[in-house]
């Protein structure tokens, strides 16, 4: 049987802890290492919900992407996700900003992959920008409408200042900031799951189309890939995508 220390020290071959931004907390965040794991639940967030699910599905570990802790607890509520951690005795693992960053798995790489875009390399210009070219300029529309099919996006914000696309950055998540990091880098468009009304008038400035897919559609595409993953490295773990977890965004 498998150990939740063990697959901490999978997860240090492609995207390791001390690669995280300073201001993140990553890692085992509630439980043993030394733990037994049969089968372990993977959601983009942990929360409530997603707690129960696992205690419902006999999970002894939670694998998610945004930090269970980020700011220090001061009080726990009983019906906050890390008290009901420690209640079910359910590990939490949480690899947040060391997956976005890793140039061999993560969440930009997955997001790239999804769009075809193709010799990807990581820009030291910004934080966490990931820039890779089409295999053919694409008109913009063309590209909009594969971006939003493929990322499963019932709609997206998108800019048009340049009618073709070839050159593209991703920074998914909260990557508008890297929109001048982007236009640094030639791309024709940036690709991100939340940017601001400044950056969005930077971008037209700077002649950078912009599609803005929403934080989770830009991020949830690491977790079928990573369910995957883990399959393959422990084949004696049952892995299991939550159901629970949506961002419960509706378009009107």
């Amino acid at each position: 049987m498998r150990t939740v220390q063990e697959i901490l020290d999978w997860f240090e071959t492609f995207a390791p802890v001390h690669t995280a931004m300073d201001f993140d907390n990553v890692g085992l965040l509630v439980g043993d290492g030394t733990a037994k794991i049969r089968r372990a639940l993977l959601a983009l967030d942990i929360t409530p919900a997603v707690v129960k699910e696992a205690d419902a599905r006999g999970c002894e570990l939670i694998i998610s992407h945004h930090p269970v802790i980020f700011q220090p607890l001061k009080h726990l509520e009983p019906r906050s996700a890390p008290y009901l951690l420690a209640r079910y005795d359910i590990a939490a693992v949480c690899m947040h900003t060391n997956l976005d960053l890793s140039e061999t798995f993560g969440v930009n790489t997955c997001l790239a992959d999804l769009l075809d875009v193709e010799h990807l390399r990581r820009s030291d210009k910004g934080e966490c920008l990931f820039v890779g070219e089409l295999p053919r300029a694409l008109p913009l529309d063309a590209f909009v409408r594969h971006t939003k099919k493929a990322l499963r996006c019932d709609m997206l914000r998108y800019t048009a200042v340049k009618p073709t696309v070839k050159t593209v950055a991703v920074a998914s998540g909260a990557g508008g900031s890297d929109i001048f990091a982007a236009a640094q880098e030639g791309a024709d468009v940036l690709v991100t799951g939340e940017i601001k009304h400044h950056e969005i008038n930077a971008a037209n400035d700077l002649g950078v189309n912009i599609i803005d897919a929403g934080h989770f559609k830009s991020e949830n595409v690491v977790i079928d890939r990573l369910q995957s993953k883990l399959e393959t490295a422990f084949p004696e773990v049952t892995f299991a995508i939550s159901e629970a977890y949506t961002d419960g965004i509706r378009y009107m």
